[in-house]
């Protein structure tokens, strides 16, 4: 009975998987393929003439290689925000995990308000604009990290728990400075929760819409999720294109998940039991 009702739950976890995730990405692959007539319809059917590659090129060149800078601009977006988020956020739970005072609380309870209260995109353009920052990659960079940094630190923290106490206080004796101490032996420890850091806030950052729609308006400053509006407008959308551009922008993020998904596992888990 017990082994039945496991493979009865495995089998609908399957069937979830394929029905969440296989059946739309194979939507996207087929109508990547059609011609514009074809793509209209928004069916299951495969295409008649396989023009895969001429879309490609024809996505890749639009509006003056666009894509391309919307890639540039995605990668190094996403790179220094990762960097930053990583440095931060691992310092600063090391300092919450490792200070029991009367101020740990208060911080325990902003970073539990970053998860919970929404952005306000008003008045982060105003403080922005009033920085010089409105509209560069430096304050998107910036929006990025201030989002990312309760995610990470709650992460960081419970992974803190299981590295002992004694070990900071044999390296101070040794002589080692708080810095080297943190960068030397601490955060080389915490290479589980930092993949898993990496893994899901690259996902979330190269992914993002909404900010780099709001934050970093302009072509020039375009990132890739922006390049969707290349092939639709209010009276035409070019399907097959809107599905290419579509194909090409979700690869990076779902190859890099596909490679890392052991080690977001594994660092979650540890984070959760060992906080």
């Amino acid at each position: 009975m017990h082994r039945a009702r496991n493979w009865i739950l495995e089998a609908a976890g399957v069937l979830f998987t394929i029905v969440a995730f296989w059946i739309p990405f194979y939507f996207i692959i087929t109508n990547a393929a059609k011609d514009v007539k074809e793509s209209s319809l928004l069916n299951l059917a495969p295409p008649t003439v396989f023009q895969l590659w001429d879309n490609i090129q024809t996505v890749v060149t639009a509006r003056s290689f666009m894509l391309l800078r919307a890639f540039m601009n995605s990668t190094i977006l996403t790179v220094a925000s990762i960097v930053i988020i990583i440095i931060l956020c691992a310092m600063a739970a090391y300092v919450i995990q490792r200070r029991q005072d009367r101020l740990t609380p208060l911080f325990n309870f902003l970073v539990l308000a970053g998860l919970i209260i929404p952005p306000a995109i008003v008045p982060t353009i105003w403080v922005l604009d009033g920085l010089g920052l409105f509209k560069t990659l430096l304050g998107l960079i910036l929006v990025e990290v201030a989002l990312g940094l309760p995610f990470a630190i709650i992460l960081y923290r419970g992974f803190m728990t299981a590295i002992p106490r004694e070990l900071d206080e044999a390296a101070v004796i040794d002589g080692c400075s708080g810095i080297r101490l943190f960068f030397s032996i601490i955060l080389p420890l915490l290479q589980p929760v930092t993949a898993t850091v990496i893994v899901l806030s690259s996902v979330t950052i190269f992914n993002d819409f909404t900010n780099p729609l709001y934050f970093l308006p302009g072509s020039k400053n375009a990132t890739v999720q922006l390049t969707m509006y290349n092939f639709q407008s209010q009276y035409v959308t070019q399907y097959n294109l809107l599905f290419t551009n579509i194909l090409l922008i979700t690869l990076p993020p779902l190859v890099l998940f596909l490679f890392f998904n052991r080690q977001i596992v594994s660092g979650m888990t540890a984070g959760s039991v060992k906080g």
